[in-house]
């Protein structure tokens, strides 16, 4: 028994292929849905994308450049350089939208969306002038001890300057005694909350750790943070690989501070080794070496070895957070000097409400003009192109309010001109195919066919489109800051699910709408009918025109889209006087199948 038409539609490969494309659709924006939801009920998510500083408003600090005494004011480099690592470092913690501008000679404004955490302001303010120093003295920073010259007698001199030249950065002729007794006197408390001048790298340096726990004396830097090439935060291993179960930066000097390194490591390496004479014991603290950030000392492990690679491992009291802070701010740089923060405040936003709501009556209005077009030139067809562009909202939001709550995207002014633009641009994707899918009902196909033969040469130049405003995107997204990042972002993002949409959405349901009597017997309201695009062009310069006259309009039309060998052709038939509608040689064919047909009579 032959199988009925229905039957054979239901087994069609085509059709099979369209509904495993919506399936995989739908999966889609289940997933999306999932990971939305996922956000919202795990991660303190929001359903609602978050909005950058020009919509939002948000925290603004200035930062006051401070200078070593006698220092010039700082160079216009000096403070582009500065914007640039406070850009990356704040960019790292995870906000965007950020605007970091010079102000004055001295001052860098930073403005960042909502308020600003205590992890983004640390990130900020801090220099992250990570220096190396060897240790001359260490003790309990509870250990403050006042002497005063009276203590010393009066006949008692007091050095202020080495007594020799040092051997070397750890040689205690260094430590003089007003260096021992400023020392002594340090009271690391009284000092943790006060700002200091930049410390001379060539000076030893009195100071404490970060906690307030211990201080020491230390000798001038030997090693730079500049020369650190790479800085990563992980887990800590001990020497059989174990994890010790605490957060550490790790190191990767370049080839100068390898070198430095390994110099410092060695000579610290035989100090430890070397018994001091006076005690008897080990000399466990000078064969340490602080590593210092804006002069506090983050660490002082000792040298338990000579490292040679170049790598290192900060360890201390860090936490996941704090460690991945350190190493970005270690990886992107040091600023050039330190900042004082000169002031903190909220700021409204700069655009208000009544700017986003314009630009969203603007998108409206652009949208409405889209489908009343897509109606008027498409007819029933339109619908499928109204049904597209709901998608891509759909699919766009739920893109972009993932990347809000996972990556700390927010959505600005040009984000929502990004979201904008990507209507035309969805737009045109639509009718580069419908206008495919209408010249192969020209050519005579049937709509079935003509979906498919138009497809394959549609989504050529659909490529070639996103392709070109996708690589406009990274290009904006790679030279641009600030907001224009934002409309780059969006830009790339829609242009990905145009391709999305029309390929799992747009080209299946025209798949399945050709099979429907409505569209595939061509009702006039379908915007598929083969009569209203005129006449049916069979090839080789050949036309099947209408008898009524009313489509005279796409007749020309269709002899416009003759090459020009088959316009040669029709000039060389109305020479002869053929009929143009045959092909070459078809009226001499048909005079002589005449006169034979007679002669035979």
């Amino acid at each position: 028994m032959a199988a009925t038409p229905r039957a054979q539609k239901r087994r069609s490969p085509a059709i099979a292929a369209a509904r495993r494309s919506l399936v995989w659709l739908l999966l889609v924006l289940l997933a999306l849905v999932g990971l939305n939801w996922f956000t919202v009920a795990a991660q303190d998510g929001s359903w609602a994308p978050k909005l950058a500083l020009d919509l939002e408003g948000g925290t603004q600090l200035v930062l006051e450049a401070q200078l070593a005494e006698g220092q010039a004011n700082p160079t216009a480099e000096q403070m582009s350089q500065a914007v640039g690592i406070i850009r990356q470092r704040v960019d790292a913690s995870g906000v965007s939208e950020a605007e970091i501008t010079t102000q004055g000679g001295r001052n860098i404004v930073v403005a960042v969306p909502g308020e600003m955490d205590p992890e983004t302001r640390a990130r900020v303010e801090s220099s992250a002038k990570l220096e190396f120093r060897p240790v001359l003295m260490a003790t309990g920073a509870e250990q403050v001890q006042i002497i005063s010259p009276e203590d010393l007698g009066p006949d008692a001199t007091i050095s202020t300057e080495p007594t020799a030249p040092p051997t070397d950065p750890s040689d205690l002729v260094q430590a003089t005694d007003q260096l021992v007794i400023d020392y002594l006197a340090y009271d690391c408390a009284a000092e943790m909350g006060t700002t200091r001048p930049p410390a001379d790298p060539a000076a030893p340096l009195i100071t404490c750790d970060v906690d307030g726990v211990e201080k020491y004396l230390l000798g001038p830097v030997e090693i730079e943070g500049t020369r650190i090439a790479d800085a990563s935060s992980g887990m800590g291993t001990n020497a059989q690989g174990v994890q010790t179960g605490q957060w550490v930066v790790n190191l990767e000097f370049d080839a100068t501070g390898t070198e430095q390194f390994r110099e410092v490591t060695q000579r610290l390496y035989a100090i430890g080794a070397q018994v001091d004479p006076t005690t008897g014991m080990l000399d466990q603290t000078r064969s340490r070496f602080a590593v210092t950030m804006d002069n506090l000392v983050i660490t002082a492990p000792t040298a338990n070895a000579v490292i040679t690679d170049g790598r290192a491992q900060i360890s201390g009291s860090f936490t996941e957070a704090s460690s991945k802070a350190l190493a970005d701010q270690l990886k992107f740089g040091a600023l050039p000097f330190s900042f004082e923060t000169k002031s903190s405040q909220t700021i409204s936003a700069t655009l208000g409400t009544w700017q986003l709501q314009a630009g969203l009556i603007a998108g409206a209005i652009g949208l409405a003009l889209v489908v009343v077009y897509s109606l008027f030139q498409y007819r029933a067809l339109g619908l499928v192109t109204i049904a597209s562009l709901t998608l891509l909202g759909v699919v766009a939001y739920l893109v972009v309010t993932f990347l809000s709550n996972q990556e700390g995207y927010r959505l600005s002014l040009a984000g929502v001109a990004g979201l904008i633009v990507s209507i035309g641009i969805t737009a045109d994707s639509f009718i580069v195919y419908f206008e495919r899918i209408k010249d192969e009902l020209r050519d005579g196909k049937t709509l079935a066919a003509a979906v498919e033969h138009g497809w394959s040469r549609a989504i050529r130049t659909i490529l070639a489109s996103d392709a070109v405003n996708f690589l406009v995107a990274i290009v904006l997204f790679i030279m641009a800051v600030g907001n224009v990042r934002g409309f780059a972002i969006t830009l790339g993002i829609t242009t990905l699910i145009d391709l999305l949409v029309v390929s799992l959405f747009t080209h299946p349901v025209m798949r399945l709408l050709a099979t429907t009597r409505f569209f595939g017997d061509g009702h006039p309201a379908s915007g598929l009918d083969p009569q209203a695009l005129g006449a049916v062009y069979r090839g080789r310069g050949r036309f099947r025109t209408t008898d009524t006259g009313k489509h005279d309009g796409a007749d020309r039309e269709a002899v416009r889209r003759q090459s020009l060998a088959e316009r040669k052709r029709a000039a060389a038939a109305d020479d002869r006087g053929d009929d143009p509608g045959e092909a070459p040689g078809d009226g001499a064919a048909a005079a002589a199948a005449g006169t034979t047909k007679k002669g035979a009579e």
